[in-house]
Parts: C-alpha cells; sequence; structure tokens
C-alpha cells in the first residue's frame, strides 16, 4: 500500500517527518510517497543517518504558511507539499494522505480537490480520545462552528463507521453533547438533532453532559465544531496537567510509592498520549486524509500512516459512501 505524506507539514518537518515514514516502511509494509523539496529531504536523511528506502520524492519547493488562509490553499498554495499531496491522492497516486500542516486549509483543500463524499455535507476532523472504558471519537473538532441538525446526524453516522471498521467497536453507542440529560435541553440545534438521531436507526443513546464523557460510555461523541474544539482543547490540556500533578505526586518521598505504581503510570501516561493515536482522520472525504498534531514526532508521524493504512483497508469513505446512499433513499 503506498501513503502519501507531507514532508514539510508541522513543527518538526522534515527531520520527524522521515524518521517516522523510516520506520513505517520497515514495520508497517507500506510504501511511502514524500511531497517537499527533494534537495532538502535528501539532505535531511543523509544528515540524520535515515534510508528512504521504500520512499518516493515528488518535489515541490514551496510550504503552506501556517498563518496563510486556508482558502489559498486552492490559489496561491496550490504548489505546496500538502496540496501537491493532495493532488497526487485525487489522482489516485497512493491510497491515503497525511499531513501535519494547517488544519483549516487541509480541511479546505481535502473539500475541492479530493472532494467529499457524494452525499456527506460537511468534512469533519474527528480525533479518538481515551476514556475510562476504550477511546470515543469526537466530532466535528473544529471545522465546521456553525452546524445544521442533518450534519450532526451524518457526523454519528461517519463516526460510527470510523469506530467500527478501524477500531473494531460493534454497535458503537452515539452521544449528542449537551448541557443537560433530558431530550428537552439544548439549543435548536441539539434539540431537532435529537430528533433525527433517534429515527437514523444508529445506536443513539441520548445526550451526554461533558463531565461525563470521559467515563467512556458512549464511543462517538457529536456537536458542532465550535463546541467540539473547545472540548478537545480541555481534553488535552487535562492530559499535560495530569502529567504534571503525577510527576509531583510521586516526587521526593512519594519516590517509593511510584516505583510499585511505575507500571500503571505507564500506562496512563500512554493512554492521554496524542501521539499514540497519530493523528485526526478527516471523516467524509472520498480517500483517506489524516491530520497529524503540529508537533508531532517520529512516533506520531508513524501512529498518523499506520491510522491512514487503517482507514484504507478498512475503505472508511466506502462505508460512509453505502451509509449516506441509504439515508438519501430514504
Amino acid at each position: 500500500m503506498k501513503i502519501i505524506v507531507d514532508a514539510f507539514g508541522g513543527d518538526n518537518a522534515p527531520l520527524e517527518v522521515l524518521r517516522g515514514c523510516e520506520r513505517a516502511v520497515r514495520e508497517l509494509d507500506v510504501e511511502i510517497v514524500l511531497t517537499g523539496s527533494e534537495p532538502k529531504i535528501k539532505k535531511c536523511a543523509a544528515d540524520n543517518g535515515i534510508s528512504l528506502s521504500g520512499m518516493e520524492i515528488e518535489h515541490t519547493d514551496d510550504v503552506f504558511d501556517i498563518h496563510d488562509e486556508p482558502k489559498e490553499i486552492i490559489k496561491s498554495g496550490s504548489g505546496t507539499s500538502m496540496a501537491l499531496g493532495l493532488s497526487l491522492l485525487a489522482k489516485g497516486r497512493g491510497e491515503a494522505f497525511v499531513s501535519a500542516g494547517s488544519t483549516g486549509a487541509l480541511v479546505m483543500g481535502a473539500t475541492f480537490i479530493v472532494k467529499r463524499i457524494k452525499g456527506i455535507k460537511r468534512i469533519a476532523p474527528s480525533p479518538v480520545m481515551p476514556a475510562d472504558k476504550g477511546s470515543f471519537v469526537l466530532l466535528d473538532a473544529g471545522a465546521n462552528t456553525e452546524c445544521r441538525p442533518e450534519m450532526l446526524v451524518q457526523f454519528a453516522v461517519m463516526g460510527s463507521a470510523y469506530m467500527e471498521k478501524v477500531l473494531g467497536v460493534q454497535n458503537p453507542k452515539v452521544g449528542l453533547l449537551n448541557i443537560g440529560a433530558e431530550e428537552t435541553k439544548g439549543r435548536e440545534l441539539e434539540l431537532e438533532a435529537y430528533k433525527l438521531l433517534e429515527q437514523s436507526g444508529l445506536n443513539f443513546g441520548g445526550n451526554i453532559e461533558a463531565r461525563d464523557i470521559p467515563k467512556g460510555e458512549f464511543q462517538v461523541i457529536v456537536t458542532d465544531g465550535f463546541t467540539g474544539n473547545i472540548v478537545l482543547k480541555l481534553y488535552e490540556g487535562m492530559g499535560s496537567f495530569f502529567a504534571r500533578k503525577l510527576r509531583w505526586i510521586f516526587s521526593g518521598a512519594g519516590k517509593i510509592g511510584a516505583v510499585f505504581s511505575l507500571g500503571k503510570i505507564k500506562t496512563f501516561k500512554k493512554q492521554m498520549d496524542y501521539k499514540e493515536v497519530g493523528g485526526s482522520a478527516l471523516l467524509g472525504v472520498r480517500k483517506p486524509v489524516i491530520k497529524a498534531h503540529g508537533s508531532s514526532d517520529g512516533t506520531a508521524f508513524f501512529n498518523a500512516v499506520r491510522q491512514a493504512k487503517k482507514c484504507a483497508e478498512a475503505n472508511v469513505a466506502g462505508v460512509i459512501e453505502e451509509y449516506a446512499a441509504a439515508a438519501h433513499k430514504e
């Protein structure tokens, strides 16, 4: 399988991108197509003892600036490493695409270059996040700040397909993020979405309050992108907060206790580490597009490639298209 990777997306490119891709070629039985400056990629690899075996390079000098307007990806940014990668994906040069560049630009580029699945109204960034019982997918996590009720239903469909086909969760339970558990709570968006979700045929479990998300009773959480992004950032911040507190608790006199709890501490730390997931799938695109974290290191890029491969193998886009087609007939 061939995975296209933006070699110059993210804070640590291209070094950490190349490290992750080298490991992916070695361990995941994939080929990599790198987009970006060929001379810079080869120099970075040579300087750091990284093998480019199993990788080919599609050259472009331009890089999409994180501060540029997202819409420029299809205008002045059409020659960047991100846009080139998306174009190659659309042309069938690879099975999936990974980038740690601008989220807004990636969503815009995926929408207008790779295109949305027929019947899907909006692409949704969908990070997988840890919970007390397994994990859950959150969507939308930031792309669509204003949503209509039917969009939330499509998010639920896409999230359910992803959890089932990629993470192996059978009949995932869907929750509508709200300010109360009662079906009469919320804005017009939540009130109307609740009615539609009840009729969707999905495993809809009703409203869920933010405080109950970490319990893991729901595997798919749907909301508008504004609210979802706040949840995502708070979750990431709390993960860092817990890590600092654990170090403080087990410092000094607590070191002896830490020795006996080391295994559990490592498990918890790994569970809260975004690097272990790799990135957020942009659900609703015709082919898999994975948004890696901007500060991704080699491990995170490796896992992002692994995630991209899983999405392609499970034909998540095809499953979503089937759901969308069935819903349209109804």
